[in-house]
């Protein structure tokens, strides 16, 4: 039995988008026909990837791997402490860094993020996949709430979008020892929006990897992962067989076992054929 674990925005699906290629679905189904268990590995909250769930996933890794699930069985929570998501807003909003909570079921964002992201779009209108993600959900209204309407809901990650690095340095300075400042790359260069998330240091993809291999009896060698961005970095690095798309960033393709076509390719489907998952 091999455990593979699925990025969703880039990887399973399009950015921003709930339905995965039917091809994908195909490979999937046929993988668990064959006895393998497949999950969803995601910097999502559970709410904006439950759409997916209607599939059938063997479990969940949610926000970055801060809260996991085999079958309905949770088997880590994590959330931030309260202290730690408000001393974070407070230092990224004193430079201007536009912010979104991330909860459980839902997330609170700047109200003007939108605008922000528009005006900000490179000289095709789009940026990598965690940036697309966002424009569709706010487009969408994904479970995204206003900032103003916060109310203390735990978090377990802030995600960051601004301009220039130096609008991170205070909150850096006050939260890198615990949180992990994870920058996505930008592949096009007039894209002006420098996007990523703030990741507590106790969990990553990776680790959420190891925690379901633990629960489960598996050992890390039977499991593959896909990816595309570079908040998929440890589990690339953790899995016994690691799968970049196409699509995906320039530094994960470098350390991936395998590079598939894209999504819009059915490369999904096509990396399980070759490894004959299905």
């Amino acid at each position: 039995m091999k455990l593979i674990f699925l990025d969703i925005d880039g990887t399973l699906t399009m950015p921003g988008s709930n339905e995965p290629p039917l091809s994908a679905l195909e490979a999937i189904r046929a993988a668990q026909q064959k006895g393998h268990k497949v999950f969803l590995c995601s910097g999502r909250n559970p709410g904006m990837l439950s759409p997916l769930l209607q599939y059938g996933f063997d479990g969940v890794i949610a926000s970055a791997g801060g809260y996991i699930t085999v079958g309905d069985e949770v088997i880590y929570d994590m959330p931030m402490t309260k202290e730690e998501s408000e001393l974070a807003v407070e230092k990224l909003h004193e430079t201007g860094v536009f912010c979104t909570i991330e909860c459980k079921d839902g997330a609170f964002g700047d109200e003007n993020l939108g605008a922000f992201l528009e005006s900000n779009a490179g000289a095709d209108g789009k940026g990598n996949s965690e940036i697309e993600r966002w424009r569709k959900a706010l487009a969408s209204s994904l479970h995204i709430r206003p900032m103003g309407e916060y109310d203390g809901t735990p978090a377990y990650k802030v995600v960051i979008m601004c301009l220039h690095p130096e609008q991170l340095v205070p909150a850096r300075e006050a939260l890198e020892d615990k949180y992990n400042f994870v920058i996505q790359e930008i592949t096009d260069p007039s894209h002006r929006c420098i996007n990523g998330e703030l990741i507590n240091r106790k969990y990553d993809k990776g680790r959420g990897v190891l925690r379901v291999c633990e629960h489960l009896g598996v050992p890390v060698e039977d499991t593959i992962g896909f990816g595309d961005s570079m908040n998929d970095l440890e589990m690339i690095e953790t899995v016994g067989t690691s799968v970049c798309m196409a699509n995906g960033a320039e530094a994960l393709k470098k350390i991936s076992d395998i590079v598939c076509p894209s999504v819009e390719e059915d490369g999904m489907a096509k990396a399980f054929a070759q490894l004959g998952l299905c």
